[in-house]
């Protein structure tokens, strides 16, 4: 895959809405994150996520929401580069960037099928599950990698530092 057609994968909300709208017979799947060090769990948590429909959707938080979220040393990498890079799975179909704490404004808006998050949630405190639920949509939970985070791997790298 070329870096253009990686880059044709991160889209706005907007247009993603108009692209969805030509794909009624897919199924969408949708997760979020800040996926700021793409890591082994990532990638086992995505790669199941998207056998769950035919198009998988990847809400990414903004560098400004990632610093809200996990404070002013985060993110490690600028917006561009998680994009690019989660862009570049084979498995992620769209890419899509939000600027809020929350995704609920950008699933509102994009409708998926299927809402994934990691088992630690409970699938009734999943930021999006009243939405799914007026439509009929599925929520459903994959359990995480046990050993792998982004902060395991930062607290690593900083003890290595020292």
């Amino acid at each position: 895959m070329n870096l253009k057609k990686i880059n044709d994968k991160i889209l706005l909300a907007t247009d993603l809405v108009e692209i969805l709208k030509t794909k009624k017979n897919k199924t969408t799947v949708f997760t979020n994150g800040c996926f700021d060090i793409l890591h082994k769990g990532h990638i086992e948590y995505l790669a199941k996520a998207s056998n769950l429909a035919d198009l998988m959707i990847i809400g990414l938080n903004t560098d400004k929401s990632v610093s809200r979220l996990k404070g002013n040393s985060r993110p490690l990498q600028d917006e561009n580069s998680r994009a690019i890079t989660i862009a570049a799975l084979q498995f992620v179909d769209y890419v899509v960037l939000f600027n809020e704490d929350t995704p609920y404004n950008l699933i509102r808006t994009l409708k998926p099928n299927v809402l994934v998050k990691g088992s630690d949630y409970k699938i009734e405190d999943i930021v999006g599950f009243d939405i799914l639920k007026q439509y009929g949509g599925e929520i459903k939970t994959i359990d995480f990698v046990e050993g792998y985070s982004t902060t395991k791997i930062v607290d690593k790298i900083l003890k290595q530092c020292d």
